[in-house]
C-alpha cells in the first residue's frame, strides 16, 4: 500500500493516517480444538475436511482474500503438516502464489486451545493492528468494510471497546434452531442503542423459560435487547488488547465461554464486546455433522454466492458446471443413460455411475465408482470410493477409499471413516462410526478442548485387519478372508466400531447427518408449547428474566415478530425439505416457527403458498407453458401441505392475497398466468368457491388498480357465481 508522510497534521489525523497504512490482518484458527468430528479427525484437520468437494479452508481464505485482508496468519495445531501443504498445493502459499493476500502458517504443538493460540500469536509479535479472527470452518460472503468502519470508528472514541461480534438472526426456537445447526440455544442481552454486549449465554437450560441477569446489568441500561433468536457467526473484529488479555489470564481457554464471559464480568478494567448484525448476507460455522449437512444444502443452493461449487476454483479442483434444478456435475464424469440425478446433488470429476442408481441431495466426490442398482440420498460420499451394485446409502457420511460391496445398506447416521470396507450385504446400523484406528482412551470427557497430540495425525493407517464385533473386542481378520460373504451386522464391517459414549445412540440424533426423528420432533415442540391450561401460545422471544435481586428498572425486551422474516425462516425451512424430509416433519417445523413468532396458521398459508410458488418458479424455464407446468405440479406435490394450514376461509384468502401481492411486486412472472393458475388452486381444494367468491366481493369497491387479477379471472368468478345459483335453486325445489 502507498503510504504518504503526514508533516505538521494533527495528532488524530495522524493516528488516522497510521491506521490506514497498517495492512488489514486475519487470524484464521485451523484447529477447532473439538472432538465432534472424530474418528475422521484423526487421520485427516477438519479444516480440509471437503466441503461440497472443497476443503472447507479454501472458503474461509477466499472470502477473506475477497474482502481485502492482505495478511493472514494460519495458526495450525494438530496436524499442521497437512495443513501446510495444502495451503502451497492450492496456491495460498509458496512462489506459484500470484494472489494479493499474503498467506503464513504459524505451527504450535504445545497449543491445547484457541487461548493458547492466540498467546502464541502474541508471542510471535506478528499482529500490528486491528485484525479479523475466524475459524477456517467458516463460511461467509459477508462484506467486512462496514464493520470494520464501525470497530475502528468505536475504538477512536473508546479505547476499551476490543471486540465487535458479528451475529445474524437465527431460527428462532429451540426446534428449528435444533434442526438447523445442532447446537445449543444462545442467549444475548445488547445494550439498545449501542448494540454493547451485556450478556452472553451459549449453554442456555431450555428447561426454565427465565434467564438471570445481574441486577448492576439492569441497573446501568434501563432499555436491553434480550434475544435467543441469534446465531454467533464467530468471526470477530479485535484490537491487538484481545491477544494481550489472553496472555495475561491463561485460565482463558475458549473464546466464549472463558474469554467473552470473563471480560463481561470483569468490572475492574472496563473492556466493552460489541455486536454487528448481518441482514442478507450469510456466515456460519460447521460445528458438528448436523451443520456441515446444513451449510452444504445451503451452498449448494447458492445462499453463500460467490462461494459456491462453480465459482471456487483452487490447485487441482476441477470445474463444476450448474445444471437445473441445483445439480452441479464436472465435465469428466461417465453418467449411465438409466441413472437419475436428483435436485440439489454435486457429481465430482472422474466418477462414474452406473445403469437405474438414484442420486438425490448427495455430494459425490472424484474418482468414484458407483455400480448399478445404487441408492443414494442425503449422503457426501468423498473421493475413490467404489460401491458396487445395490448398495443403498441413506443420510450418512463416506469418507475416501471407502469400499461397499455389493448389497450393503449403510443406514442414516453413519460415519465411515477413510479406507473402510463393509463386506457384501451387510447392514452398518444408523448412527454408527467405523474408523481403523481404534477410539482413543483418553478423551476430554468436557469435550471443549481437543489437546492437540501429534501423534493423533496418522497417515499410514493401520493394516487393514481389524473388525469390532458385536463383542467387546476386536476380532482379527486376514486379507484373504471371503469378502464375498453374506452377512448381517456389524461383524461385516472391517474397521472399528466406535461406541457413542455413555448415552449411546440415544443423542445422537441432535449432531447427525440424519434428518431428526418425528417423534424427537415432537418431543421438541412440546418443549416450546405451553400447558394447554395457559390458554396462549408464549413467544420463545419474550422470555421473562430474573434479576439476582430486586430491582426497579424499567425494562423494555424487544420482540423481532417481522413477518417478513418468519416467511424468509418458512422458505429456507421449506427449501431444504423439498428433497428429503418427511412433510409430518416439515409441519412440525414450521409450526415451532409460528410459535416462536406468535403468528397465525393464514400466516403460515401464506408463507408456504410463497414458498412453493418460487420453488416452481426456479424449477421452470423461461416460457409461460413451462412456468404454468412447474407450478401445476408444485402445487400437486404440496397441496395436503397447503391444506394444513387453509382449515377456513379466512386462511385460503390469505392464499389469494398473497398470490396478488406476488403477481404485483415479487414474482411478477405470474401476472399473466394469475387466471389460469386460480381454476387450478380451486380443482385442488387449496382454496375453495366461498373463499373465491368472497375475495371478488371484497374487491368490487377496491381501487382499479387492485381490481386487475379479479377482472382478469372474471369468467372463472362467474362461472362459480352461476354454479352456486343453480344449486340454490336446486335445494329450493327440493
Amino acid at each position: 500500500m502507498s503510504q504518504k508522510k503526514s508533516r505538521g497534521g494533527a495528532a488524530a489525523r495522524e493516528d488516522a493516517d497510521e491506521l490506514s497504512r497498517s495492512p488489514l490482518q486475519a487470524v484464521l484458527l485451523a484447529d477447532s480444538f473439538t472432538l465432534k468430528f472424530r474418528p475422521i479427525t484423526l487421520e485427516r484437520p477438519k479444516v480440509l475436511l471437503p466441503l461440497v468437494n472443497v476443503p472447507m479452508i479454501d472458503y474461509t481464505l477466499s472470502w477473506l482474500e475477497t474482502e481485502g485482508v492482505e495478511e493472514v496468519f494460519v495458526f495450525c495445531c494438530a496436524h499442521a503438516q497437512q495443513v501446510k501443504e495444502h495451503l502451497e498445493e492450492a496456491g495460498w502459499t509458496g512462489k506459484p502464489a500470484a494472489r494479493e493476500m499474503a498467506v503464513m502458517a504459524v505451527e504450535s504443538h504445545d497449543a491445547i486451545s484457541a487461548g493458547d493460540a492466540l498467546r502464541v500469536m502474541y508471542g510471535r509479535g506478528l499482529i500490528n493492528g486491528d485484525f479479523v479472527l475466524i475459524s477456517g470452518d467458516t463460511i461467509s460472503n459477508m462484506s467486512l468494510k462496514e464493520v470494520l468502519q464501525e470497530h475502528k470508528d468505536r475504538r477512536k472514541k473508546d479505547p476499551l471497546a476490543v471486540m465487535t461480534m458479528i451475529i445474524k438472526h437465527s431460527k428462532p426456537s429451540i426446534l428449528t434452531h435444533q434442526t438447523r445447526l445442532g447446537n445449543d440455544e444462545i442467549v444475548m442481552a445488547l445494550a439498545s442503542e449501542t448494540k454493547e454486549l451485556l450478556y452472553y449465554e451459549d449453554r442456555a437450560d431450555s428447561s426454565h423459560l427465565c434467564v438471570t441477569i445481574d441486577k448492576d446489568i439492569l441497573a446501568n441500561n434501563p432499555t436491553l435487547q434480550l434475544h435467543n433468536n441469534m446465531e454467533d457467526c464467530y468471526i470477530d473484529i479485535c484490537s491487538p488488547d484481545v491477544l494481550s488479555l489472553f496472555t495475561d489470564n491463561f485460565d482463558y481457554q475458549h473464546l466464549r465461554r472463558h474469554f467473552v464471559k470473563g471480560l463481561l464480568v470483569d468490572d475492574i478494567m472496563g473492556y466493552k464486546i460489541y455486536t454487528h448484525e448481518i441482514h442478507s448476507s450469510y456466515a456460519a460455522r460447521i460445528d458438528n455433522f448436523r451443520s456441515y449437512d446444513a451449510v452444504s444444502k445451503d451452498i449448494i443452493q447458492r445462499w453463500t454466492y460467490p462461494m459456491v461449487p462453480d465459482v471456487l476454483s483452487f490447485g487441482n479442483c476441477h470445474e463444476m458446471k450448474l445444471h437445473r434444478q441445483g445439480i452441479y456435475k464436472a465435465s469428466d464424469v461417465t453418467l449411465s443413460h438409466s441413472a437419475q440425478i436428483g435436485a440439489n446433488s454435486v457429481i465430482g470429476n472422474a466418477t462414474s455411475i452406473g445403469e437405474q442408481c438414484k442420486i438425490s441431495n448427495s455430494v459425490i466426490g472424484e474418482g468414484c465408482s458407483i455400480g448399478k442398482n445404487v441408492l443414494i440420498h442425503g449422503s457426501y460420499i468423498w473421493d475413490n470410493v467404489i460401491i458396487e451394485d445395490g448398495c443403498k446409502v441413506s443420510n450418512s457420511l463416506v469418507c475416501d477409499d471407502v469400499h461397499l460391496r455389493a448389497g450393503a445398506i449403510v443406514e442414516p447416521g453413519c460415519i465411515l471413516s477413510f479406507k473402510i470396507k463393509v463386506r457384501k450385504n451387510v447392514v452398518v446400523p444408523a448412527y454408527s462410526k467405523v474408523s481403523l484406528l481404534d477410539k482413543p482412551s483418553n478423551e476430554d470427557s468436557d469435550e471443549e478442548l481437543e489437546y492437540a497430540d501429534t501423534n493423533s495425525g496418522v497417515t499410514d493407517s493401520a493394516p487393514f485387519s481389524s473388525t469390532r464385533s458385536n463383542a467387546d473386542h476386536p476380532t482379527i481378520l486376514s486379507e484373504d478372508d471371503d469378502l464375498g460373504a453374506s452377512e448381517t451386522g456389524t461383524s461385516g464391517v472391517l474397521g472399528y466400531i466406535w461406541a457413542s459414549g455413555d448415552t449411546g445412540n440415544l443423542e445422537e440424533w441432535r449432531q447427525s447427518i440424519a434428518p431428526i426423528p418425528k417423534e424427537k420432533l415432537q418431543e421438541l415442540q412440546h418443549a416450546v408449547s405451553v400447558d394447554g391450561d395457559v390458554g396462549s401460545e408464549e413467544d420463545l422471544n419474550n422470555r421473562p428474566f430474573e434479576a439476582d435481586r430486586d430491582n426497579d428498572s424499567e425494562i423494555s425486551v424487544i420482540e423481532d415478530d417481522d413477518y417478513t422474516k418468519f416467511e424468509k425462516e418458512v422458505e429456507e425451512t421449506f427449501q431444504r425439505a423439498v428433497d428429503g424430509v418427511h412433510q409430518d416433519n416439515l409441519i412440525l417445523e414450521i409450526n415451532a416457527l409460528r410459535l416462536s413468532y406468535s403468528l397465525q396458521h393464514a400466516d403460515c398459508a401464506g408463507a408456504v403458498f410463497y414458498s412453493i410458488m418460487r420453488a416452481a418458479l426456479v424449477a421452470a424455464q423461461s416460457t409461460n407453458d413451462s412456468l404454468l407446468k412447474s407450478t401445476a405440479d408444485a402445487l400437486t406435490k404440496w397441496k395436503d401441505l397447503l391444506r394444513n394450514y387453509t382449515k377456513t376461509v379466512d386462511e385460503e384468502m390469505e392464499i389469494l392475497l398473497k398470490f396478488e401481492e406476488m403477481c404485483q411486486e415479487i414474482t411478477k412472472e405470474f401476472s399473466p398466468l394469475f387466471s389460469k393458475i386460480l381454476p387450478y388452486l380451486y380443482d385442488k381444494e387449496i382454496v375453495s368457491e366461498d373463499a373465491i367468491l368472497r375475495w371478488a366481493e371484497e374487491k368490487e369497491n377496491a381501487d382499479e388498480p387492485d381490481k386487475i387479477f379479479v377482472k382478469q379471472s372474471d369468467v372463472f368468478i362467474q362461472w362459480l357465481k352461476e354454479a352456486e345459483e343453480e344449486d340454490e335453486d336446486d335445494e329450493e325445489e327440493e
